[in-house]
């Protein structure tokens, strides 16, 4: 499993989730899945041991927004993804969304 896949197994009870952007007409709340950076972290004999996926996850919604950021943070904890930062991008007046994005990271241990 990748952290793409990992992410949208998690977030998609929550809210509907897509990568890269959203297709259809976006209802009052939503994900957008954005790959950030895979890399190798530790390595041994000249061998990638650890890769370190990191993904950003833009949130979107019109309605208060601080019950669904506790919710997916605490969701992306228990899952053991590391939160790398978590911010508030801005209000979007020609849609009414509050957007916000949190980015995270996960290790996968190459075999």
């Amino acid at each position: 499993m990748n952290i793409l896949q990992e992410l949208n197994a998690l977030l998609t009870p929550i809210l509907p989730v897509e990568t890269g952007v959203f297709s259809g007409p976006p209802p009052a709340q939503y994900a957008v899945l954005t790959p950030l950076a895979d890399g190798f972290a530790l390595y041994g004999d000249n061998r990638p041991l650890i890769d370190i996926s990191e993904v950003r996850i833009s949130l979107f919604t019109q309605g208060n927004y601080l019950p669904l950021k506790s919710q997916i943070t605490s969701a992306l904890l228990q899952s053991e993804f590391t939160i790398t930062d978590r911010r508030y991008v801005n209000h979007e007046d020609e849609t009414g969304y509050h957007h916000l994005a949190i980015d995270v990271a996960k290790e996968y241990t190459i075999t």
